[in-house]
């Protein structure tokens, strides 16, 4: 795909200095692109390339003050970053796009609807009674049991698995290796020492707007539904346990595990390796620092935490202050004890 930079500044709603009509067909680093190319400067850091690029384009702000000559044209916004993360967002929905009909073999099963303009690749399986929308790219190889709905412009990548009655909203996107929908973990225990299944009988609901990254696993709830709210964005290699609630707009980053019946509010950051334990809430605004264990419930807006286990992030540092230098507090109160038993 090629377009002009006037084009590029379009779609960016940013204006042009330079050559307006130079071509641009692929996106690259400012200090690694060469001709043909659009990069972004976003980090002052890397101001000298912006000299030195041969990028027939580059996104900047515009506040920033041209201290040289710049052989490649400008396209000024108000945030580069912002801008291009658009850019690369239109991009690969371009590559998706470009994918439609049916591959063979793949299976549609009894009286399940699919909309318009849809992909689906070979080896894919689409069990009875589901109601998929328009513009839904199935990748090979993926399944979706019986009963399932999906929304409109939603993407499941290579290799998901969704379960039956599992419901994804439109516009959402599940990566690679991603299991939704699988047994919550509930046993009981018996008196013998063995452990009896509790049947699983709830489903998975994501709505609107949601990405699950690649192997990443949401259970079904034992009763009810398991939700993950709107605008929620989870990283590869999360589990989420069964009846567990993750409000709006909230983010979890790379092998954090949320257990059963947990309740995360809206606007969160969970970083990576952060544990939750079951049945507790935490409140909406609420940062957790990486590798947290979160063991009691955090009923303030705008709460953030660290350590294991999890308290408050300024006493956390503090008191890992301290800890640094718990050895020489040590061999102060050693020779203190000397000293007082002379």
């Amino acid at each position: 795909m090629e377009f002009t930079v006037q084009q590029i500044a379009d779609l960016l709603q940013g204006t042009v200095e330079g050559d307006k009509s130079a071509k641009v067909n692929t996106l690259a680093k400012i200090e690694e692109a060469n001709t043909g190319a659009l990069a972004f400067l976003a980090n002052p850091k890397y101001e000298a390339y912006l000299y030195s690029t041969n990028a027939s384009a580059v996104i900047v702000s515009d506040k920033l003050e041209i201290k040289k000559a710049v052989s490649a044209a400008l396209i000024r916004v108000a945030d580069p970053y912002s801008s291009f993360s658009s850019l690369l967002q239109y991009y690969q929905q371009a590559l998706i796009a470009a994918k439609t009909g049916v591959e063979e073999p793949c299976f549609l099963g009894k009286n399940s609807q699919i909309g318009d303009n849809h992909y689906r690749g070979a080896f894919s399986y689409i069990g009875h009674n589901c109601k998929i929308g328009d513009n839904v790219r199935i990748f090979p190889q993926a399944y979706i049991g019986d009963n399932v709905q999906i929304g409109d412009n939603t993407t499941i990548f290579a290799g998901v698995k969704l379960y039956a009655n599992t419901v994804v909203g439109s516009n959402c996107t599940i990566h690679s290796g991603a299991v939704i929908g699988s047994d919550g973990f509930g046993f009981a225990p018996q008196p013998d020492g063995t452990y009896k299944t509790i049947p699983q009988i709830g489903n998975v609901v994501l709505e609107d707007d949601i990405s699950i990254g690649a192997n990443t696993t949401i259970d079904c709830a034992t009763m009810g539904s398991t939700i993950i709210r709107r605008g929620t964005k989870i990283d590869n290699l999360v589990q989420i346990a069964h009846n567990v609630e993750i409000g709006a707009n909230t983010v979890v980053a790379s092998q954090t595990g949320i257990s059963g019946s947990a309740k995360i509010g809206n606007n969160c950051v969970v970083a990576g390796q952060v544990g939750i334990v079951g049945h507790i809430s935490i409140a909406d605004k609420t940062t957790i620092g990486a590798q947290s264990g979160v063991s009691k419930s955090v009923k303030d807006i705008g709460t953030i935490i660290q350590g294991s286990p999890a308290f408050d992030y300024k006493q956390n540092l503090r008191a890992m202050a301290v800890f640094r230098k718990l050895p020489e507090l040590q061999r102060e109160l050693e020779l203190l004890k000397e000293k007082t038993a002379i």
